[in-house]
């Protein structure tokens, strides 16, 4: 009778460790749950917690409304930085486009970016606090202050889209591109997330008292899951590709020369760009009123001259309209310095500051001579002068004097692009080679003499590219700044681009993000049966658990429902009253 009544107290005393050590574990972890309500909710007390009961919802009613708006809110925060981000290769153009709406010049595509990273990191900070909470069992209850937040980062993101998409909607084209670069790591990104989603969803559905309920948690769930799964099925990227079937490195064409290194059109500008290894030259030509052809992007001088100060009454005058005696007397160089037009732009050496600040309007005859000297290939926009100009009706006719009789190139180096008297030119200079703005069909092409086409990158498409290659019609791609985009271009097989970074394309050695398809497969499987590896065993963490805890309260034992410190104290007082 001793020895069993020993045996009890034995049995008992296993029991009360057992039950110690998990409110230890649990009274120990208090902090840490204590910072994740605190940051999210404002609560830093315990007695201002409560847990979620079994088979419960994770949070009441209003903040069940809620929840969905932060995921939401992130959702949009996410697409609008991916699409921010990837619009990088244009920021001059945005950039260039509210100069022309405001009047002066300012970075605006750099302070979007960093508003919309800041954005992202604090909804993002929120959303990852709450799956935290939901992991450890405690009810969601967001702080009123963070709830602005959310909502000023939800209409903010969805403005931000609408109005990019109305005013710069062909930007969603590159980013359509950008997924057949990133749409691999992206695959990896998102199927690390459902690893990590998995744990809050094991715990609740595991938890759940009907079965109804578990099937709404974990259904979507696995949706999501098997999508994520099979989506590479579906993937395209030149780059991945067959080893030995990738084609020559593009030809580099410096965008008014090298616009990122010094002022644009200029002398220095495509100096820069030969001396970084350029294989061509690309500007804008107007007609002076007098008839002397030069090298100007904007109607206007305001933007790229000093003309606000040598004459503040002409800045908004056509820069056709002044004579070349005229344009000869502004500084073409200055504003370089001043503005910064490139977020990305590094620091000039003093020598190319004094250089820089001493630059002039170029002519187009020099610039020719600039080029053939180099053997440099030449294209150019010819912009039509405004009414009233004598040369209005002759403007090709100026041209063509320039290229053929007074600058001496030659006629190879030129592409041509103008498609106004494209049959006249073709008489007069048939060593040009004619150059098409926009895609057509290959027999009116071949027709037309067309060997060359001079596409937005936007148009890009490896099945064109490769149509007309086999028609020797090459294509060149405007304009490609980032090396992810010329990346793309090189798997697509494009023969040039145009591009404001001469300097840094020149150093790519082979595209970025080039894999084998056996490669890929092997990334692909690998990431699947890991992610299937992790997830199970999450699951089966959770339902080990869950069924510890309730084979203790069956047997008698205390369930460990509101884990307070409270609870704790009693516990452990009662254990001498045991021993005894």
């Amino acid at each position: 009778m001793e020895a069993s009544s020993t045996s009890l107290k034995r049995l008992k005393f296993g029991k009360l460790k057992v039950v110690r050590r998990r409110l230890l574990q649990r009274y120990e972890h208090q902090p840490f749950i204590s910072c994740l309500a605190g940051f999210y909710s404002c609560r830093w007390k315990r007695y201002q917690r409560g847990r979620t009961e079994p088979g419960k919802c994770c949070c009441k009613t209003r903040e069940c409304v809620f929840f969905p708006l932060l995921v939401g809110a992130f959702c949009f925060s996410l697409v609008f930085l991916y699409m921010w981000g990837e619009a990088k290769n244009d920021y001059n153009n945005f950039d260039w486009y509210n100069y022309g709406n405001l009047g002066f010049w300012f970075l605006w595509s750099l302070v979007l970016l960093i508003v919309a990273s800041i954005l992202f990191i604090y909804i993002t900070l929120l959303l990852v606090l709450a799956m935290c909470l939901l992991a450890e069992g405690q009810q969601l209850y967001l702080h009123w202050s963070h709830k602005i937040g959310t909502f000023l980062v939800l209409g903010f993101s969805i403005t931000a889209l609408f109005i990019l998409s109305v005013l710069w909607g062909d930007q969603w084209k590159t980013v359509r591109l950008s997924f057949q670069i990133t749409a691999p790591y992206l695959h990896i990104g998102a199927i690390t997330v459902m690893v990590l989603l998995s744990w809050p969803v094991a715990l609740h559905a595991i938890r759940a008292d009907k079965k109804v309920v578990q099937v709404i948690i974990i259904g979507p769930y696995l949706a999501i899951l098997l999508f994520l799964f099979l989506i590479p099925l579906g993937m395209y990227s030149p780059c991945i590709r067959e080893m030995g079937t990738l084609g020559p490195k593009p030809a580099l064409i410096g965008h008014r020369g090298a616009p990122m290194l010094a002022p644009e059109n200029t002398e220095m500008s495509f100096q820069k760009t030969i001396e970084h290894g350029g294989d061509g030259l690309e500007t804008d030509v107007t007609i002076s009123y007098d008839g002397v052809p030069f090298l100007m992007h904007d109607s206007t001088l305001r933007r790229t001259t000093n003309i606000k100060e040598v004459y503040p009454n002409d800045t908004a005058q056509n820069a056709a309209l002044f004579s070349w005696d005229t344009l000869q007397e502004l500084n073409a160089g200055t504003w370089f310095l001043k503005d910064k037009p490139f977020s990305c732009m590094g620091s000039l050496s003093r020598a190319d500051q004094n250089q820089a600040m001493n630059q002039s309007i170029y002519k187009l005859s020099n610039f020719l001579r600039l080029a053939d000297s180099q053997n440099k290939v030449v294209i150019f926009d010819l912009y039509r002068p405004p009414e009233k100009h004598p040369y209005r009706n002759s403007w090709i006719n100026r041209t063509l004097e320039v290229i053929l009789n007074e600058s001496g190139i030659r006629p190879h180096l030129v592409l041509w692009l103008e498609n106004d008297m494209r049959s006249f030119v073709q008489s007069v200079a048939p060593g040009f080679q004619q150059t098409m703005g926009s895609k057509a069909p290959v027999e009116d092409l071949l027709m037309d003499n067309i060997v060359k086409l001079n596409l937005a990158y936007t148009e890009m498409s490896s099945e064109d590219i490769r149509k007309y290659a086999e028609a020797n019609i090459t294509t060149n791609l405007y304009v490609v700044n980032e090396p992810w985009l010329f990346s793309l271009a090189w798997c697509s097989g494009a023969h040039s681009v145009t591009t404001n970074a001469v300097h840094t394309l020149k150093n790519l050695s082979q595209p970025l993000f080039l894999m084998t398809p056996q490669q890929y497969n092997i990334m692909w499987i690998l990431t699947d049966l890991t992610s299937v590896l992790l997830i199970s065993l999450i699951f089966a963490l959770h339902w080990w658990r869950e069924r510890s805890f309730s084979c203790c309260a069956h047997d008698g034992g205390p369930m460990l429902e509101s884990g307070t410190y409270n609870k704790f104290r009693t516990e452990l007082s009662d254990m001498p009253a045991v021993m005894a």
